[in-house]
């Protein structure tokens, strides 16, 4: 019985290898688009960061060990300033807010190992979730998601650290980098348009809650807007759920 179940398992564990590239090589495929926008927003980043006085080791550092994009960009003029702890854990914790509703359908209970999901949580992005978020990621595997988020975060940090040490060879009269964070959300929304093309109440939910947002209160808007975005998606479902067995 035991050689039968080495002779057995041995086909299986000869074909982990394979698998595993399998899966690094589809995660690429899948990154590639986005990494091609990572990639110069992250120089943009680390010129951003050696223009207004801080050395280059800080955005890798920063790059590497935050990993969150916007609440970089932000955190650059609060160290200019030597913001209070405080302030800056408080922008952080109001920055990243949104990743709590990521945590609702991103497939974090397909990612395996302790180890796995801790990172998985980490790496946690916006454009992680947009591409793991559609029809086409319901099947994905455990080594291609962490692949995905890894191949994401590199791009962030290589990207940084090339924006770090090339940053003075830009000259200082080019303005708009820090806009380029922005441009990355436009391009990902367009791309989820696109992709549900059909479902126009969607975007006009999201576009109503920014904008209600920012006239309530212009100064906490991104938490406000994603809380009326989800309390419409919850009415939305319940009087979709009420008219099915009606029409049925």
């Amino acid at each position: 019985m035991q050689i039968c179940s080495s002779v057995v398992d041995a086909p299986h564990r000869g074909a982990a290898e394979p698998l595993r590239r399998s899966a690094f090589r589809a995660a690429f495929t899948d990154s590639a688009s986005v990494g091609l926008g990572f990639v110069p927003l992250g120089v943009a980043f680390g010129a951003l960061a050696t223009q207004s006085g801080l050395d280059w080791w800080w955005a890798g550092l920063s790059a590497a060990l935050i990993f969150g994009g916007s609440f970089e960009f932000l955190l650059i003029g609060m160290v200019i300033v030597a913001a209070p702890l405080m302030a800056v854990a408080v922008s952080a914790f109001m920055v990243n807010l949104r990743h709590v509703f990521y945590t609702l359908s991103f497939p974090l209970h397909r990612v395996h190992g302790r180890f796995g999901k801790a990172y998985s949580t980490f790496a946690l992005c916006d454009e992680a979730y947009a591409l793991t978020a559609g029809k086409q990621a319901r099947s994905w595997s455990s080594p291609r998601i962490l692949w995905l988020q890894f191949l994401l975060h590199a791009y962030w940090v290589v990207g940084a650290v090339a924006g770090a040490l090339l940053g003075s060879l830009i000259p200082d009269s080019v303005q708009g980098l820090d806009f380029a964070l922005t441009a990355l959300f436009a391009v990902l929304a367009l791309e989820a348009l696109r992709e549900r093309k059909g479902d126009l109440p969607t975007p006009m939910l999201a576009l109503a809650s920014a904008m209600a947002a920012r006239i309530l209160m212009p100064h906490q808007m991104l938490p406000v807007a994603f809380a009326l975005f989800t309390a419409g998606l919850l009415a939305r479902h319940r009087l979709t759920a009420r008219r099915k067995p009606h029409h049925a």
